[in-house]
C-alpha cells in the first residue's frame, strides 16, 4: 500500500496545511479524528479508539470499526498506527492530533519516533502547530525560503546528519537528544536535502511559517 492518513483529534490543520494532504490508499480515524476528517472533506475508511470523544453518530456501515476499552495502555493514535503497519505503506501522515493539550503533543511527538514504524519510508504529522517530518536515512523536503526550520534528535543520538538547503549545514554531524544544537535554522533553497546516518530525526517546520 502506498500511503494512508491517519486523522487524530484536536485542532485541525489551517487550510494552508490542510492543502498538503495527499491522495490515501487508506483513511484511518482514530476516535474523534473521524469528525476531524469529515470537516476537511475525507471519507474514513477505518474508525478505531474507545470512542470516548467522537461526536459523529452514526457511523455509516461502510466504515470498518475496531472498537476498544476505554482503559488502556495506549492513546487512539498509537492503534491507528499500529493498524495502519500491518498494511506496510510506504507512507502515512498523520493528521491534528495535538489534542489542545501539552501533554498530548509532546506523547504524539514521541511516538512518531517508535521504531515500531522504522519500515514506513516517509512519516509526516501535519497539525495545527505546523508539520513534522521523521528522517531515518534521506528525505528531501520541501518549505518557503526564509522559513524556520528546527532538527530534534528523538530516542537517542541521531548520527551522520547532512543537510543541503539550510542556512547552517550538518556535515557528519551528531545531534544529542535534549540538544537545541538545530534549533531554529532557516531555509536557505525550497527543498532542504536531510541525511541520517543512524538514528531519528524530527524536521519541524513551525505552523507560523511552514511552506
Amino acid at each position: 500500500m502506498e500511503t494512508i492518513l491517519i486523522f487524530a483529534g484536536g485542532p485541525i490543520p489551517a487550510d494552508d496545511l490542510a492543502s498538503e494532504l495527499p491522495a490515501a490508499d487508506l483513511i484511518v480515524a482514530a476516535d474523534s479524528g473521524y469528525d476531524n476528517a469529515l470537516a476537511l472533506g475525507f471519507a474514513v475508511d477505518v474508525l478505531v479508539g474507545d470512542f470516548d470523544s467522537i461526536r459523529a453518530d452514526p457511523i455509516p456501515d461502510h466504515v470498518i470499526v475496531e472498537r476498544h476499552p476505554t482503559d488502556k495502555d495506549q492513546t487512539d493514535l498509537d492503534l491507528a498506527l499500529e493498524l495502519a503497519i500491518r498494511e506496510e505503506p510506504v507512507r502515512i501522515v498523520v493528521v491534528a492530533g495535538t489534542g489542545g493539550r501539552q501533554d498530548h503533543e509532546l506523547a504524539t511527538a514521541l511516538l512518531l519516533g517508535s521504531e515500531r514504524w522504522e519500515a514506513v519510508e516517509d512519516l509526516d504529522w501535519i497539525s495545527d502547530r505546523g508539520r513534522v517530518h521523521v528522517v531515518r536515512g534521506r528525505r528531501l523536503l520541501h518549505g518557503d525560503i526564509g522559513a524556520t526550520v528546527s532538527l530534534l534528535a528523538l530516542g537517542g543520538p541521531a548520527e551522520g546528519i547532512t543537510t543541503r538547503g539550510l542556512a547552517w549545514e550538518l556535515v557528519e554531524d551528531t545531534l544529542q537528544s535534549g540538544s537545541t544544537k538545530g534549533v531554529s535554522n532557516v531555509m536557505q533553497a525550497p527543498v532542504v536535502d536531510v541525511k541520517v546516518k543512524n538514528g531519528c530525526l524530527l524536521v519541524v517546520f513551525p505552523a507560523s511559517e511552514s511552506g
